[in-house]
C-alpha cells in the first residue's frame, strides 16, 4: 500500500486521472443510459478548476519543502510517521509545510458541515425526483463520502498539531536580545 501511495504522491497526474475515472464510473452507475463519452467530457471540463487548485497547492508545498516533488514526498512520509527531522533545514521546511497545511485547514469544521448539508440535500432531491436505485445509491455515496472526509480531516489535523508541537519543542531556545 505504501508503494501505491508514493506512486500517487510523486505522479500527481496519475492521481487526477484515477479520480476522474472514479467520478465517471459513479455517474454511470447512478445514471445508466448516458453516453460514456459525454460523461467523460463533462466530468473533465467541470474538473478543470479542481485540477488548477491541486496544482497550485502542490507548487506552494514544493516551494516550502525545498523545490522538488521528492522533498515534499519525503516530508510527507515523515509527517505520517510522526518523525521530527533532525536536520535544521529539514525542520524549517517541515515547519513551513505544517504551517501551510494548518492554515489551509482553519475552516475545516464549517466546510465539513457544508459538505454534509449539500450531500444530504442532494440525497433528498434524489429521493423525491429520482428512481429508488439512484436514491439508495446516492444515500450510500453520501454516507461514505462525508464519513470518510470527517475521518481523514480529524486524522490529518491531529497529525499536523502533533508535528507542530514536536517542532516547537525541538526548536532550540533563542538567547534574549
Amino acid at each position: 500500500m505504501n508503494r501505491v501511495r508514493l506512486l500517487f504522491a510523486r505522479h500527481l497526474w496519475l492521481q487526477l486521472l484515477l479520480s476522474l475515472l472514479v467520478a465517471v464510473a459513479v455517474i454511470l452507475v447512478l445514471f445508466p443510459g448516458r453516453s460514456v463519452l459525454s460523461v467523460v467530457v463533462r466530468t473533465a471540463v467541470t474538473s478543470v478548476g479542481a485540477i488548477a487548485l491541486v496544482l497550485t497547492r502542490r507548487r506552494r508545498e514544493m516551494r516550502a519543502a525545498g523545490g522538488s516533488v521528492d522533498a515534499v514526498v519525503a516530508l510527507d512520509a515523515e509527517l505520517r510517521r510522526g518523525e521530527v527531522p533532525s536536520d535544521p533545514d529539514e525542520r524549517g521546511a517541515m515547519r513551513e509545510l505544517v504551517a501551510q497545511r494548518l492554515h489551509r485547514m482553519r475552516h475545516r469544521v464549517p466546510a465539513l458541515i457544508l459538505l454534509a448539508v449539500l450531500f444530504t440535500a442532494l440525497t433528498l432531491l434524489m429521493v423525491f425526483t429520482g428512481t429508488v436505485r439512484q436514491a439508495v445509491g446516492f444515500a450510500v455515496f453520501t454516507v461514505v463520502v462525508v464519513g470518510w472526509n470527517v475521518y481523514l480531516s480529524n486524522r490529518w489535523h491531529r497529525r499536523l498539531r502533533t508535528m507542530d508541537t514536536a517542532l516547537s519543542a525541538a526548536e532550540p531556545a533563542r538567547a534574549p536580545r
